[in-house]
C-alpha cells in the first residue's frame, strides 16, 4: 500500500513538474505584456503613434535588422513586412518613412550580433528612429537539422541561453549608439501545421523562446516587442508561404498590421 501511495505521489509531482515547464512560460509572457500599459485617459502618457506624429522632424527613419523574415522571403518586394509597416506607419503619422531593409537571409542571432558589435550597421543606427529586429528563427532551424526529437529538447535550453545573450548584446549595442531609438522585436512564431506530429511540442517550446525576446525588451524604456503569434500560427495557416516557414503576402500585411496597432495602444515610457 506504501509503495502505491509512493509511485501515486511520484506520478503526481512528474505531472505537475511537466504542466509548470509547459504553462509557467505562457503565465511570464503574459504577465510582461500585461507590463505594456495600454494607452489610457492620462494625457501625459503617449502612444508611440502619437510620439512618432509629434516629432519635429518632417521624415522618420526605420532601420531593419535580422533575418529572412525581415527580408521578406516569400512575398514581392512590394509586399514585404519592412515596405508594408513601413507604409502604414505613413499613413498614421504623415510623415515620410525612410526605410533600410538589412535583412539576411538564413542569418542566426549569433551572427546577427558579430555584425552588429562590429559597426556594420552602425550609420543606420544613429539616425534610426526605429529599429526592427526578428531573429532567432535560423538558431532553431539549424539546431533540428537531421536531429531526433529528444536531442532537441535536450538542446533547447543551452539555445534559449545563447540567443538571449546575442540579443542582449544586440539590444545594448543599439541602445548606446542611439538611446532615442525605439526597439521593435517580433516573437517567433510557429509555422507547422497543427497536423504535423512535431506541431504540439513545438507549440509548447515556443513560448519558453519568447519569453526571452520580452527579458530582453523589458530593459529598455522605448521597446515593443510584436505579437506575431496572434496572426502566425495554427489558425491562420493562410498566411504561410508555399515553403510552409516564411510569411506570405497576407502575412507580412497581418504582421505589419500588428505592428501598428500595438504602436497604437501601447505608449512610450520615458527613460528613468
Amino acid at each position: 500500500m506504501r509503495m502505491v501511495k509512493f509511485l501515486l505521489i511520484f506520478v503526481l509531482f512528474i505531472a505537475l513538474g511537466i504542466s509548470t515547464w509547459i504553462y509557467y512560460p505562457q503565465y511570464q509572457i503574459h504577465k510582461m505584456k500585461k507590463q505594456a500599459v495600454k494607452v489610457s485617459a492620462d494625457t501625459s502618457k503617449i502612444s508611440y503613434i502619437d510620439y512618432f506624429r509629434d516629432l519635429r522632424e518632417k521624415e522618420i527613419y526605420n532601420l531593419a535588422i535580422g533575418d529572412s523574415v525581415i527580408r521578406g522571403v516569400g512575398a514581392k518586394q512590394n509586399e514585404n513586412l519592412v515596405y508594408r509597416f513601413s507604409s502604414k506607419l505613413q499613413e498614421q503619422t504623415k510623415k515620410n518613412i525612410q526605410y533600410e531593409n538589412e535583412g539576411i537571409n538564413g542569418i542566426t542571432s549569433s551572427e546577427l550580433k558579430d555584425l552588429v558589435l562590429k559597426g556594420r550597421y552602425d550609420d543606420g543606427i544613429k539616425k534610426a528612429d526605429i529599429v526592427t529586429i526578428n531573429v532567432g528563427g535560423n538558431d532553431v532551424l539549424r539546431m533540428v537539422k537531421n536531429q531526433n526529437i529528444q536531442t532537441v529538447i535536450q538542446s533547447f535550453e543551452q539555445l534559449q541561453l545563447t540567443f538571449s545573450k546575442n540579443l542582449a548584446e544586440i539590444a545594448e549595442r543599439i541602445h548606446k549608439i542611439n538611446p532615442d531609438a525605439t526597439l521593435v522585436f517580433l516573437e517567433l512564431y510557429n509555422p507547422i501545421k497543427p497536423s504535423e506530429k512535431i506541431y504540439t511540442i513545438a507549440d509548447k517550446l515556443l513560448p519558453t523562446w519568447n519569453i526571452k525576446i520580452y527579458e530582453v525588451a523589458n530593459q529598455y524604456a522605448s521597446s515593443v516587442v510584436i505579437e506575431t503569434t496572434k496572426v502566425m500560427n495554427g489558425d491562420h495557416l493562410q498566411n504561410i508561404a508555399p515553403d510552409g516557414v516564411h510569411p506570405n503576402s497576407s502575412g507580412y500585411m497581418a504582421i505589419s498590421d500588428q505592428m501598428i496597432y500595438q504602436l497604437k495602444k501601447q505608449y512610450r515610457k520615458k527613460a528613468v
